[in-house]
């Protein structure tokens, strides 16, 4: 019955409203106690030492009366949330304490925002920003494109204006729960990536939608097979994914180039933009890649994946490596 129906959704909607109501209250007490903490330091004789005996000594009263949520680590959290985000009414009500914990832990001040927008724009949980921020989204964007478009993109000010604005290189596919190796066929890597389908849309970015698996494209009397289509709302186009668990090569290129060119010519319509193709390998040569694509290719890409969580060392690797050959 519609009946029914609806008043299980004003019930569950409800639950939901009193639960985020309930976190944001949790946050503005946090925001509070750390406002007094500044206040009673900015008081003191020696603003440093004052300040880490008096966390010190509201620690010891307050944890044994409320908990571990008043602990000496926490009321330092509360402290530089305050001096953080110094504004109350400029706290987003959708955000719980969990999250402003993650955010208030990121020092530059550009990345941050670039989280805060983020997650607000796609009303990421808890889980899904502490994912984003230690699989390191923000550097891992830079490594396409410039800073100022990143946070152009994120402030709203413009849409992505090619490829390499939204798609990530490396991509991490830590949540597959791969081994470390490529000892595995595509095919495992395909199923894995429908099983995680929802973590993957999420390290794909915005605007993605699922399309099909093994689409079947028939050219004359041959058939061919694209792994993974998706449909990215923002762009307006298609997305091929073409998987490599071995090193791409110039052949794999050359057939997604194919894929690419049969949706542009028979499937996509004349107010669609061109197909993205996204070659997906766990190893590659960027020279080779940058000869085997036309110059002022925009449309086909090659994207390491990695099956674990990055070091910031890393990727600093990764950066040096592409300004290396940008350079050259």
């Amino acid at each position: 019955m519609n009946l029914i129906n609806d008043i299980k959704h004003i019930i569950e909607q409800s639950r939901a409203n009193a639960t985020r109501s309930v976190d944001f209250c949790r946050v503005q007490m946090y925001w509070y106690i750390g406002q007094r903490i500044v206040e009673e330091e900015q008081g003191g004789n020696s603003r440093a030492e004052y300040g880490k005996g008096l966390i010190k000594e509201l620690a010891k009263e307050l944890e044994p009366a409320y908990g571990m949520g008043f602990s000496s680590r926490q009321l330092n959290f509360s402290r530089q949330f305050y001096l953080e985000y110094p504004k109350v009414n400029a706290l987003r009500s959708q955000f719980n304490w969990t999250q402003y914990r993650a955010l208030i832990q990121i020092h530059n001040k550009e990345k941050r925002e670039y989280y805060e927008l983020e997650a607000a724009r796609n009303n990421w949980t808890a889980r899904e920003m502490e994912r984003q921020i230690h699989s390191q989204l923000y550097e891992r964007l830079l490594l396409s494109t410039d800073k100022e478009s990143v946070m152009a993109v994120a402030r709203g000010h413009r849409q992505p204006q090619s490829a390499a604005e939204f798609i990530k290189d490396p991509m991490v596919l830590e949540f597959l729960g791969l081994e470390r190796k490529a000892q595995y066929y595509e095919n495992d890597l395909e199923t894995a990536l429908i099983d995680h389908l929802q973590d993957f849309l999420l390290e794909l970015g915005n605007g993605f939608t699922f399309v099909a698996r093994q689409k079947r494209l028939l050219i004359e009397d041959d058939e061919f097979f694209a792994d993974l289509v998706f449909y990215n709302r923002l762009m307006r186009c298609f997305v091929i994914i073409e998987l490599k668990t071995g090193k791409a090569t110039h052949q794999d290129l050359g057939q997604l180039q194919m894929y690419v060119n049969y949706y542009d010519r028979l499937i996509k319509t004349n107010d669609e933009n061109p197909t993205i193709g996204i070659l997906l390998c766990s190893e590659k040569n960027d020279t080779l890649v940058r000869m085997s694509l036309p110059e002022g290719n925009n449309t086909i890409l090659a994207s390491k994946y990695l099956t674990y969580l990055p070091t910031e060392q890393q990727l600093i690797s990764e950066v040096e490596k592409v300004r290396s050959l940008i350079e050259k």
